[in-house]
């Protein structure tokens, strides 16, 4: 498990970076569009008027709610149709060509890279974004999955939540959680206790046989408690209506479900499971089949300042790669950060890694079990 980026994202560490000025030349003003593919609430209103009244740039978005929807989206086009793609850093391999080839271009010399924060730079390089030798995905944010509760149903204390409690009895048909997360969660749990041993679940990337061991004991003691299934989610959206549709009172979600669902009612809160809280870095890239290049240096660099990284940390609740990024972000975002992410929260991480050759296609098959169950 690799450690060395908590000293980098404790709110606040990082130096202010100096103002970031989209020059002419830099956003070649009133010239063109840029067309991009990124999560579904990556890129909101806000963001967007700002990048299109600061450049001139018309911005052409498509989202997607999955990294498997965005590599078939761009397998499908033959890494055409795009300019710039977000994908999580660790699904970098999934946009690979049939000759080897990456469908991103190197990133180019113009993109402001010395913005982004310098150890997740660093180690970006081996969970993906190096790819033959050449820097193709820049980091640009990061966040993780916890447990999302509600207190005014389920009253757990910080202390002992775990990833074992979405299977307590009280939580019969009010779990929520996405089946190839879910795996990893009960996982770190199953092996905390001695009942799955999994090296932390790191052997489920060691091997084929590895994998099939770790994953077939999981999905089986998860299958043994499907009473408890409240609902899945797959993206955002579904994640939230879990809670305040189907009724869940606890899930294993992505951060920014708990810390959105909370500014509503603070019943709600996101915490950390004393396993370690699962931790993610997603990227962005520019094709190499890019139609519109320099437009596409230009959003980059927009995104790359760390006013616009205070505003995507208040908007989605995710934490930005950008020096300085926390500078601009909302008191009530430092607040929710800080009530997160303790020391011992920091010290305590899991952070997913890249994916191997038959990593994905092997949790996929237990994948479907689960949900078939």
């Amino acid at each position: 498990m690799k450690t060395t980026r908590r000293s980098a994202i404790k709110l606040g560490a990082a130096a202010v970076a100096a103002p970031l000025v989209l020059r002419a030349t830099d956003a070649l003003a009133s010239s063109g569009s840029v067309k991009v593919l990124a999560w579904q609430d990556y890129i909101q209103p806000n963001i967007r008027e700002k990048f299109e009244a600061d450049t001139g740039i018309k911005l052409e978005l498509t989202t997607f709610g999955s990294n498997d929807e965005a590599e078939s989206t761009i397998r499908a086009n033959g890494g055409k149709g795009f300019d710039i793609v977000f994908p999580s850093i660790t699904n970098a391999s999934g946009y690979i060509d049939d000759n080897g080839d990456s469908f991103f271009a190197e990133v180019p010399a113009d993109v402001k890279i010395d913005n982004v924060i310098p150890s997740f730079l660093r180690d970006s390089a081996s969970l993906g974004g190096m790819q033959a030798g050449k820097q193709v995905l820049l980091p640009f944010d990061w966040g993780t999955e916890g447990l999302t509760l509600n207190r005014g149903k389920l009253d757990i204390s910080d202390a002992d939540l775990s990833f074992g409690d979405l299977w307590r009895p009280e939580a019969k048909g009010a779990a929520a959680f996405r089946q190839k997360s879910v795996i990893m969660g009960t996982g770190l749990y199953l092996d905390a206790i001695g009942e799955v041993p999994s090296n932390r679940m790191l052997d489920v990337y060691k091997s084929e046989e590895d994998a099939r061991r770790v994953w077939g004991a999981i999905a089986g003691w998860i299958i043994e408690r499907k009473a408890n299934f409240g609902a899945f989610w797959n993206n955002a959206t579904e994640a939230t209506a879990a809670f305040k549709d189907a009724g869940c009172v606890i899930g294993q979600t992505w951060d920014t479900t708990g810390l959105l669902l909370n500014r509503e009612d603070d019943n709600f809160v996101y915490r950390a499971p004393k396993e370690g809280i699962i931790t993610w870095l997603d990227s962005f890239g520019m094709l190499k089949q890019a139609m519109n290049p320099e437009q596409a240096v230009a959003f980059m660099n927009f995104m790359l300042q760390p006013e616009v990284g205070g505003m995507f940390a208040n908007n989605t609740g995710y934490n930005s790669a950008v020096m300085g990024a926390a500078d601009h972000a909302s008191e009530n975002f430092k607040r929710q950060f800080n009530d997160v992410y303790t020391a011992d929260v920091l010290g305590n991480m899991w952070w997913w890694q890249a994916d191997t050759p038959f990593f994905a296609p092997i949790r996929n098959e237990f994948v479907e079990i689960i949900t078939n169950a």
